[in-house]
């Protein structure tokens, strides 16, 4: 019961908020330029988040690997692309990330392992996300000349900065009760991994490329969604604008990121100087690449061992 109330507020939530994206918008202006869509850059935009989620997984393999969770490079690939198909039937990535978790268990790592590598993975692309956006900062302000829009991408990067140093921090103290108090074990666990993985000679290169290269994707799958419109923004303007949205999107009140991604990401055009109207339906273009992305992982799980191995286990229990 209470996991249908939590699923109801996050359904309203994504509800309100796209209709406080679209309240003030021209439909029959969004109706044109959806008319006027080049399928080719869709097309693209699809073929570019595969590529993506093949980073993630070549990422999720590295840490995996020390967190007593073995994977291989298919095995990563086709867990992340399920994950995908589950990230749209709950809010943020919490779907996805469950289904993962549970798939990596099924493996055999155990549940220990499994959400260690989960978590580990994602502080380390929080992190990642956090430091693009604090080097962009002084070509943001150019492209940003509202104060409040300065204010509140200074104000959300230092909280995301804040929170992912703080976590690795968390990994390095040399107080024993964070091992063994139950409430930071678990999580000072996961820190001393992130920062086994950072620091490694041999991984720490290889996660900041794959980490930073993820997130220059998501510039490009936005890109080609501007593209596919015809619409003002150049990538350097993507590159700036793009990072502190999907990092807000992060933030699991709303399904699939639906109604938080559109308001922001039309704030935070207009804010550049940019379309408001355009960043709303260049959001909605956004978000229909990651749904078809899901509906890939959804062909990838009904045909997957795991998915065919849970069926049959069904069957078995249903004859006895």
């Amino acid at each position: 019961m209470r996991a249908l109330l939590t699923l109801t507020i996050r359904i309203l939530v994504s509800l309100g908020l796209l209709y406080l994206a679209l309240r003030g918008i021209n439909f029959a202006a969004i109706q044109s330029r959806l008319n006027q869509i080049n399928l080719a850059w869709i097309v693209l935009a699809v073929l570019v988040s595969i590529f993506q989620v093949f980073l993630g997984a070549l990422r999720w393999r590295e840490i995996s690997v020390l967190c007593n969770a073995p994977l291989t490079d298919g095995q990563a690939f086709r867990y992340n692309m399920i994950g995908a198909f589950f990230n749209q039937t709950l809010p943020s990535s919490i779907g996805g990330d469950a289904m993962r978790l549970w798939l990596v268990n099924r493996a055999g790592a155990g549940w220990r392992a499994a959400t260690y590598s989960i978590l580990t993975d994602r502080a380390v692309g929080l992190i990642a996300l956090a430091l693009i956006i604090v080097v962009s900062l002084p070509w943001s302000y150019q492209i940003i000349a509202d104060p409040q829009g300065r204010l509140a991408l200074v104000f959300v990067d230092l909280a995301a900065l804040g929170v992912g140093m703080g976590f690795l921090l968390l990994g390095v103290l040399p107080w024993a009760w964070l091992k063994n108090w139950w409430p930071t074990k678990h999580l000072h666990a996961c820190s001393t991994i992130a920062n086994r993985v950072i620091c490694n000679r041999r991984s720490g290169p290889k996660i900041a490329v794959l980490s930073l290269s993820i997130h220059v994707l998501a510039v490009v799958i936005a890109w080609c969604a501007v593209r596919a419109i015809a619409a003002v923004g150049d990538f350097e303007q993507l590159f700036m604008l793009t990072p502190p949205i999907m990092l807000i999107t992060m933030i699991p009140i709303s399904i699939a990121g639906w109604g938080v991604r559109e308001a922001t990401m039309m704030v935070a055009f207009g804010y550049a100087g940019l379309s408001q109207m355009d960043g709303t339906v260049v959001s909605i273009l956004f978000g229909v690449v990651y749904f078809l992305l899901g509906g890939l992982g959804g062909f990838v799980w009904i045909f997957s061992a795991e998915k065919t191995t849970e069926v049959i286990e069904i069957a078995h229990v249903e004859d006895l």
